[in-house]
Order: C-alpha cells, then structure tokens, then sequence
C-alpha cells in the first residue's frame, strides 16, 4: 500500500469514527459492554490506573505515565480530547498509535459497532465508547506494564469505567457538564466517585467539602481506601494523613516542588509544566504512584526525578513563542479558567494581554469573566466544531463586561493572525476557552 493509499484509509476511518458523533453524549455501559463481550473483553487483560476528576486528569495521566516510563516499565496512555492528532489519544511509552494499525482496528470493530447500533435495546454507540474500545483491544494486542486511562466524562456512566484498577483517582470536583452531571457540586461528585470499587485505593485532590464528603461515603460503602493530595497550605479532613506538594520555585524550564508524601518525601523535583494547578497535580501524580508501589512496582528516585522532568503534555500554560509571547491553554470551565487567571501573571511577563477566544456553546460562558480583567484586546472566534459556541454570542455576552477592544474572526486562524499582528514584542497572546481551539491554534502556528 502506497503512502497516498495509505492516507486516504486513514482519513476514511477517522470520517467513520467522527461520524458516528452525530448520536451525541449518551452516557451507559450497556453498549461498551456489549461491544467488548463480542471482542473478547480485552479490557479484563491489562493493569490500570484509572483517572477522573474535573480538571487535571490529562495532567496527572501525563506525568504518571512518564514515570512509569522513565522506571523501566511500558506505559500505555489514553487521554482525551487530542491536541495535534487524532492517534495522541492512544499511545504507548509516548509512541502515538500507528495509523495504519488503527486502520485495521476500525476495520475489525466496525461490523460490531455497526451490530450493536441495529440493535433496538442498544441502540448505536457513541464516538467515544467506539474510540475506547479501539484502545482497549489496541493495548491488549501491545500488553503494555499499566495503561493510565483518563475517563472522558463523569465517571460512573463514562466508557472507561468498565475496568478495576490498581489505583482510582479523582483529581478535583467542580461544576462541569452541568447538563449531564448535575447542577450541584454533590452530583457531579456522585457521579466522578462511580469510578470507586470495592477495596481499590483511591487518591483524590478534592478540595471543596461537599465533594469530599461524598468520595469519603463512597470510599466507606465499598471499603476502598481514601488517600488526600494536596497543594501546601490546604487542609486535609480531620484525622486523615494527606500528600502535600509545595512550590520552591518558578524556573524557565517550569517549576521546582517539594513533595511530602506517606513514605516518600523529595526536595527540588522538576516539572516542565507551569501553573499553580500544577502542584496540585503533582501531589496526586506522585500519591498514586505511591499506591503503584505498594502494589508492587519499583520507583528509584533518579527515575522518579527523570519521569517527571520529561514529562510532555500540551495546551497547559504552553509557551510558543516568545516575542511575542504566544501562551496556550485548554481551559474550559469556570475553575480551569480561574486557575488559569491567577497563574498567568506569576508565570509570565508581560506589556499587553491579546486574547483569543473560542467556547463550546454547552460550557458555561460566564467563565471568561475571570480572565476578562488581565486582557487588553479580546477576538473572537470558534473552532470547526458543531457545538463551538458562534463569535456573535460570545460578543453580545461580553458587551457590557469588556469596555475594551473586541473582535470577531470566523476562524481560529484568523484570530490568532490577528492577535499576532495587534502585539507588540513585550506583549502576549493567550489562546484558550476549549482544546479545539487550542488544537486550531497550534496547527496553524507549527505551519508558519
């Protein structure tokens, strides 16, 4: 098969799969275990860590997975949504999937899925229980050491909740997905604790109470035991021993902590990744793989050290460019957009703020208010996405919250063009509000 042949199988399992979005967000397992039955259950053949949570899973699934890479084991990594391509979602020690092995592995499943969407108490499966599937007989062909899978939404009714791993962790619980979780902090939580089972571990980095207390219920009902992850300066419950991580320094190459764990303790670790969120992610990065000890895999601190160091993840707080400085982040909710707004000034220096702008229509718009005040100029657009939120909404919305400069561009291209024109040297430019603007955004920066 030539390259040309081979690109255009590509392109035809990617249009099969991203068609099948078109049944939008269905949450159950019925269809992906009626799908991996029908496969075998590959999913029952592999180790896990299993990762929910609001905010940070990709972080922490990124730096768990150098670890283990870095200490010798194979890692297998499955994340969501991608940032450059498509087979970013699936990788094995940082090897994105091959295209023309998930060629073939549309070509295998597709009867089955196109099976179980004939049938009527089924109905047709969605694109990310197909995509999960994908991975799961992706790995159990590789036989990776441990897959670090990243639930795509939720928790309790998400795909990848199909598995028993050896640690479960929640990273956060804050309002997200509203429309599917619930509107209260208590359900989103009910929902991201249904990834628990019975006598698994569980290591979390929640810090709003009412969260808290319904992991801890639900760590009690199924007698798993409860870890805390913390940032330096937060609390743990009363009577529970927690892991803290604290900030030494911001370095250009991203940041040093110090880590206090339950039997680890290390100064001056180094993390490629900036952000005050990052220490938080590290602490439940490094509690995990404390629990992965426990259970039987060996952690040197020169490996441990090395795993952080190399760890890779995009879109968070990523610095491109430098004169001007051209920063990309995938916030996407209310508390990912905070987090971004308080780390950016401690992070970065800079004149003007330019920033670009593009949600989905189901987030919570009123997001961008903790962002609004750092900016000087803000255009908008919106990714190539059906439920990318129109540029006109996101101007009537901030008509009366942003007395200065707006604009509006059609296209993500476009506004980071435009962006790039309108800053000076000393300036910046943000780009974020959504990973597939983020995605656009870098695409078109790499291809300058």
């Amino acid at each position: 098969m030539n390259q040309n042949t081979e690109e255009a199988a590509y392109r035809r399992a990617l249009d099969w799969i991203h068609s099948i979005g078109r049944f939008g967000i269905k949450p159950g397992l019925q269809r992906i275990e009626a799908l991996l039955s029908l496969l075998g259950n590959p999913h029952r053949q592999l180790q896990y860590v299993h990762i929910g949570g609001t905010n940070g899973k990709g972080s922490v699934a990124a730096m768990i997975a150098s670890v283990l890479q870095a200490s010798g084991y194979r890692a297998a990594l499955f994340t969501s949504p991608y940032i450059l391509s498509f087979t970013n979602r699936m990788s094995i020690n940082g090897r994105d999937i091959d295209s023309s092995e998930l060629v073939r592995l549309v070509e295998q499943l597709r009867p089955l899925v196109e099976k179980i969407g004939e049938d009527e108490q089924l109905g047709p499966m969605t694109e990310f229980e197909v995509v999960t599937a994908l991975a799961f007989v992706y790995f159990a062909r590789k036989r990776p050491d441990a897959v670090v899978l990243e639930v795509g939404l939720g928790g309790r009714l998400d795909a990848t909740n199909v598995v028993t791993p050896l640690v479960s962790i929640i990273t956060n619980v804050s309002l997200d997905h509203t429309q599917i979780l619930g509107e209260t902090v208590q359900a989103v939580a009910r929902e991201k604790a249904g990834i628990i089972k019975p006598g698994i571990p569980v290591v979390t980095g929640a810090s709003d109470p009412e969260a808290r207390q319904v992991i801890a219920e639900t760590c009690r009902d199924r007698r798993a035991p409860l870890f805390y992850a913390l940032p330096s300066g937060e609390s743990a419950p009363p009577g529970m021993k927690s892991a803290f991580a604290a900030r030494r320094e911001i370095i250009p190459e991203g940041q040093l902590l110090d880590y206090d764990g339950f039997a680890w303790s290390y100064c001056d670790l180094h993390i490629p990744l900036r952000g005050r969120y990052q220490v938080a992610n590290t602490a439940v990065a490094l509690a995990a793989l404390e629990q992965l000890a426990a259970s039987g895999f060996s952690f040197s601190e020169e490996d441990l050290r090395r795993g952080l160091a190399e760890t890779i993840w995009p879109a968070r707080l990523e610095l491109l460019g430098r004169k001007p400085l051209l920063i990309m982040d995938g916030a996407h909710n209310p508390a990912a957009m905070r987090e971004l707004a308080l780390s950016l000034p401690e992070y970065f220096h800079y004149r003007r703020l330019i920033l670009v702008l593009g949600v989905m229509a189901d987030k919570d718009i009123s997001m961008v208010d903790y962002i609004l005040p750092l900016a000087e100029a803000v255009i908008l657009t919106r990714p190539d996405l059906p439920r990318a939120a129109e540029p006109e909404t996101l101007a009537a919305f901030l008509k009366n919250r942003f007395p200065r400069k707006v604009m509006v561009e059609p296209k993500v291209d476009q506004a980071l063009a435009a962006a790039l024109a309108l800053a000076g040297a000393d300036d910046a430019v943000l780009v974020t509000g959504s990973f597939y603007t983020v995605s656009e955004a870098r695409a078109y920066w790499q291809n300058l």
